[in-house]
């Protein structure tokens, strides 16, 4: 476990909201804990829970964490101690191809002259995605300060930090894009639906949005519990159901052009949730030489893969909508 910083020293419980009592999606006061989980990735003090709406599905971190309290969990994330790991997580020839996967599925609508990505990080799907759309600008909107090293290393045009509910970013953004890519992003936002609404609102009449999130529904979250790698907790506030999504997008006049299960699943639930516990319970010496028991489980993640993809397993899914004119 990492040292604790003075703030956590004091008590990691005044990083929370007050619990709510009602589903943040739907209203709904019919809740269900669905596990009580600490950080399994970065080891800091703290308990989680995460509630499911039996009316609507939604699934979300209650109490939520505070925006201090997020900043504070994510800051070995964001300040770069995981900097380097995390670059070589997207960079490798598996993400390139996921990347490529979301940027094709855009490749039968009209090509884009402008296209933001939300919660673009290091700007790796633009950087991806210019490969095909060689005359689209390329604009990264991301909460973290990794967006103005990705504007330096040319990978987008503009770098806009924040989320882009806020005013204040939003503003600025309106109107002005073909394409809003949000690619494993909502399911970081203090607020899912008014991040979805602000997307449509930065789209000019006709664009489109493309999404990836995780699939909360996956048979994988309820096999795997709090092993399960999209719950994410303390990172992930909220997991949406693609019936949400969807009837949200269309309550917004939107039209749903496709949905996709196979092409956003990735290969890596059973070999995660083995990492994250061996993690937990083995001594670090020990870690090592496990990690043939991991290499096994990985195997398995990958020749189950075309299985799962075409089943409620799949741990994630796309929708890409066009925005009524």
């Amino acid at each position: 476990m990492p040292p604790l910083t003075p703030e956590l020293a004091a008590g990691p419980d005044r990083f929370h909201e007050p619990r709510r009592e009602d589903c943040p999606w739907c209203g709904s006061r019919r809740l269900r804990t669905r596990l009580r989980t600490p950080d399994l990735l970065h080891h800091r003090p703290g308990t989680f829970t995460v509630d499911v709406c039996r009316d609507c599905a939604h699934t979300f971190q209650n109490p939520r964490l505070s925006p201090a309290g997020l900043a504070l969990y994510h800051r070995d994330f964001y300040d770069g101690r995981l900097e380097d790991y995390t670059d070589r997580l997207h960079t490798t020839r598996a993400g390139r191809r996921r990347h490529r996967a979301a940027a094709r599925v855009m490749q039968g609508l009209p090509e884009p002259e402008s296209w933001l990505d939300v919660g673009t990080g290091h700007a790796q799907f633009p950087r991806t995605a210019q490969e095909l759309f060689a005359y689209t600008s390329f604009d990264g909107l991301d909460p973290t300060l990794r967006v103005g090293r990705a504007q330096v290393e040319g990978h987008i045009e503009e770098a806009h930090c924040g989320y882009l509910a806020m005013p204040e970013v939003l503003a600025q953004l309106r109107g002005r894009y073909d394409v809003v890519s949000m690619l494993h992003h909502l399911q970081h936002t203090p607020d899912p639906r008014a991040e979805l609404r602000a997307a449509l609102t930065a789209l000019r009449p006709g664009g489109h949005v493309l999404i990836d999130v995780p699939n909360p529904r996956s048979a994988f979250a309820r096999l795997l519990g709090k092993w399960w790698i999209p719950y994410g907790q303390p990172r992930h506030l909220h997991l949406m159901p693609m019936a949400n999504l969807r009837a949200e997008l269309e309550s917004q006049g939107c039209q749903i052009l496709r949905t996709d299960r196979k092409s956003p699943h990735t290969p890596y639930d059973i070999s995660a949730a083995l990492g994250l516990f061996l993690s937990r319970v083995l001594p670090k010496r020990w870690l090592r030489g496990a990690a043939p028991l991991v290499a096994v489980a990985r195997l398995a993640d990958h020749a189950l893969a075309p299985l799962l993809r075409r089943t409620p397993f799949s741990n994630a899914y796309r929708i890409v909508a066009r925005k009524g004119c």
